[in-house]
């Protein structure tokens, strides 16, 4: 028994310092992921000998959904003369909207009960909104520049399905106390049960019971990509985006240099603003949200479904609950017309197999790595959750296929899919929230540890509307808890919004939750007690 207790206390002790060291920087060689192949073409900098601007207006940390959401509402909203900077340390999206599961599927009445009770009903109603709006924005954003297909946003029926029959009571219940304070929003719900629901959706006769929903999906990669190449060549002589270009250092303002100096590898930069939005890799530069944002490593698959799976699988998003705490989520790509390939199955999750989390895990920014047993349950799960009958024959092929475009110089080697049931195997990271909103918002010198410039304001422009609200500083938007297609576009938006100075104009309060921002009484109140009891539970 000492020996056990032992063990706990050492594994605490380990979490306890994995969640609160600096995630540091993204790793040089990280997994490849399905969705960033053929790479974009983007006029993105990135030789060595490529130079950095002098001086820029806003400067951007992160080039993945965060990014280029706050990169577009800068440059659109902005003063003409607005100059900003997007730094990426790897490759464009390389981080963790790059490697999501490319679901746009809120949680709904699923947390809303507890959100009802923190925060009150009317603020409940306006975070459930805010989920909500996500993808008809995401979808104007694409369509507005000719890359709605290219993008795949797509609606799609979302499935709850639910193996374990405790869970799904309490869901149902839920959805019962959601339904009556938001019966607009909740109307599409149906919920299923036992043979009916595994018939109904194909699944296996194991199910407990189906709640069925309106969701969506998107290729996560080409829908950064594509605004970011539009962005581009809209604003070529206003944006820059400079990749292999890690932010090392930044040195607060002094009296003699009254602007940021943002230390990277090809040389340093002043920016009257400087924008984090690195997610799971905020606390690195941010040190007052070490153990505020926590980074958890996740896994997802490309595969190939088996043969008896018919075509309403990709019109469908599923979240799959087993034993509790434990889910998995899984899309499919559409099929593309004429062609041979298309169709995959996006399956991730398996951080929680037999009701544990796997600690393993847990404030770790590593995503050139793995777990076994992560992998393992993945790449195994799905003809139990379909069933056999309904899966199938596996639809492997000959042999190995040549990932297109993936041979990027003459002489390297061709990247190629595994021939099995899985096509590929990433890891990504999540930048889990100690209290399970996003931070969005001004940066106290508290928690950057570095003095803020002093006003006046000194963004490019002179309309008073950029007056008191847009002085000098760093902002943040991070910590979506493996949300983010749900929460970074708009939490970005409203941040440039802030930068900008448009609280007001834009009516932010009407529709951005207070609850997501920033404050140094929140930071104080999210203790990591409260991160190791939600990421447990």
């Amino acid at each position: 028994m000492d020996v056990s207790f032992r063990r706990l206390d050492a594994d605490y002790r380990s979490l306890e310092e994995r969640i609160q060291r600096s995630p540091g920087l993204p790793v040089n060689n990280p997994t490849i992921s399905f969705w960033t192949v053929p790479p974009a073409i983007l006029p993105v900098l990135e030789a060595p000998s490529a130079a950095l601007p002098s001086h820029v207006d806003v400067l951007v940390i992160g080039s993945g959904i965060t990014g280029v959401s706050c990169t577009r509402t800068l440059l659109n909203k902005g003063p003409s003369n607005l100059r900003v900077l997007v730094l990426e340390a790897r490759d464009v999206c390389s981080g963790a909207t790059g490697r999501n599961g490319g679901h746009i599927n809120p949680p709904l009445f699923h947390d809303y009960v507890e959100l009802k009770s923190e925060f009150g009903i009317e603020s409940a109603k306006r975070i459930i909104r805010f989920r909500l709006a996500h993808l008809s924005v995401m979808r104007e954003a694409v369509e507005g520049i000719g890359a709605l297909e290219h993008s795949q946003i797509r609606d799609v029926e979302k499935l709850d399905v639910h193996f374990h029959p405790d869970p799904f009571k309490e869901q149902v219940e839920a959805l019962k106390v959601w339904r009556a304070d938001m019966p607009e929003e909740a109307a599409n719900c149906r919920v299923f049960k036992g043979s009916e629901a595994a018939k109904m959706f194909q699944l296996s006769d194991k199910v407990v019971g189906v709640i069925a929903s309106s969701g969506g999906a998107a290729h996560p990669y080409r829908t950064v990509t594509s605004i970011f190449a539009d962005l581009l060549k809209r604003y070529p002589d206003r944006l820059d985006l400079f990749t292999q270009t890690p932010c090392t250092g930044i040195i607060p303002p002094t009296t003699m240099t009254p602007l940021y100096t943002v230390q990277t590898p090809r040389g340093t930069v002043t920016a009257h603003h400087i924008i984090h939005a690195t997610n799971g890799w905020t606390p690195h530069l941010l040190p007052g949200l070490r153990g505020k944002i926590v980074p958890i490593r996740g896994l997802v698959t490309a595969q190939r479904p088996g043969t008896n799976l018919s075509t309403p699988a990709a019109t469908r998003a599923h979240t799959i609950f087993h034993v509790p705490p434990g889910f998995d989520y899984l899309t499919q790509l559409p099929k593309r017309e004429g062609q041979d390939d298309g169709g995959e199955l996006l399956f991730g999750g398996g951080i929680v197999r037999d009701g544990r989390v796997t600690m393993s895990d847990v404030g770790v920014a590593d995503d050139g790595d793995y777990d076994l047993g992560v992998a393992s349950h993945i790449q195994g799960a799905l003809p139990e959750y379909f069933g056999g009958a309904n899966w199938g024959a596996e639809s492997v092929v000959a042999s190995s296929a040549a990932a297109p475009g993936s041979q990027a110089d003459e002489g390297s080697p061709v990247l190629t899919w595994d021939s099995g049931r899985v096509k590929a195997l990433w890891t990504g990271i999540i930048g889990y929230s100690a209290d399970l909103q996003p931070w969005v918002g001004r940066v106290p010198s508290l928690i950057s540890g570095r003095a803020a410039p002093a006003p006046p304001p000194l963004l490019a422009g002179e309309s008073k509307k950029y007056d008191g609200g847009s002085t000098a500083g760093e902002w943040v938007s991070a910590g979506y808890s493996g949300e983010g297609m749900v929460h970074a576009w708009l939490c970005a938006h409203a941040l440039a919004l802030m930068v900008l100075g448009l609280e007001e104009e834009e009516s932010l309060r009407t529709w951005f939750p207070d609850e997501f921002r920033l404050s140094e009484k929140r930071c104080k109140a999210a203790t990591l007690e409260m991160a190791c009891r939600h990421i447990s539970t």
